[in-house]
């Protein structure tokens, strides 16, 4: 149950930190100012809990791991409960403080940072461009926290790669979707927009699983498992 609220606290930190930056500060700090506080969400949850559950704080990431042996399926099935559960009060808790402007703020039409395609693509993608480009950037940061964990390394010293990486990908992302690479960002703020958002989320859980399969299969490749017991041993 430790590791399940770990999940949960790293998940609504990241969607606290990295959508409430979007929605209370984004005409302030613009993309690049968004995605490092993606970026930095996760580095300083990686410190915070990352010794207690590994800081997943994403499904996908949470899948890679299954998928490469690297932890039970009861165990996962309590971690993406756990982060679900984590970026839906996360989104709330944005959502109420947003209420508080002069302006008040309304989710469905605002958006909530929510993630989309087409009209509701900050730079009108399509359908196509946004399911590569979650595909590909998923795999970029599933692969990296595989690779970057494998070995008998600090976890601290993991999440500096980690944290930069997400940051990279927000970078690449958020043009195309406002960047999701991640089932449970992306369904805390639907949840509250509804409408379009629920109607386009499909596209955020179906690609971020195509990457982290598609990046486990590929660690499996580069890592094998008879080599890194030797390199932990070691």
């Amino acid at each position: 149950m430790r590791r399940y609220l770990a999940e949960l606290v790293g998940t609504f930190v990241l969607v606290f930190g990295g959508c409430g930056s979007a929605v209370l500060a984004g005409s302030s700090i613009g993309q690049l100012g968004v995605a490092i506080a993606f970026g930095l969400s996760l580095l300083t949850m990686v410190f915070a809990i990352g010794p207690i559950s590994g800081c997943h704080v994403n499904p996908a990431v949470t899948a890679g791991f299954l998928i490469a042996g690297r932890m039970d399926a009861r165990d996962a099935a309590g971690y993406v409960i756990a982060q679900v559960m984590g970026g839906i009060i996360g989104a709330a808790a944005v959502l109420f403080i947003a209420w508080g402007s002069p302006m008040g703020y309304d989710a469905p039409t605002q958006g909530l940072a929510a993630n989309g395609y087409g009209a509701h693509s900050p730079g009108g993608y399509d359908v196509i461009a946004a399911l590569l480009v979650e595909v590909i950037l998923t795999f970029l940061l599933v692969f990296t926290v595989l690779a970057a964990t494998a070995l008998a390394t600090p976890v601290q010293l993991a999440g500096i790669a980690i944290g930069f990486a997400l940051a990279l990908i927000h970078l690449v992302g958020i043009p195309v979707t406002n960047t999701s690479v991640n089932p449970a960002r992306s369904i805390g703020p639907a949840v509250f927009v509804g409408g379009w958002a629920l109607q386009q989320l499909w596209l955020f859980l179906v690609a971020p699983f195509i990457g982290s399969v598609c990046a486990a299969l590929l660690y499996q490749l580069v890592y094998p498992r008879d080599s890194l017991i030797a390199a932990r041993a070691d």
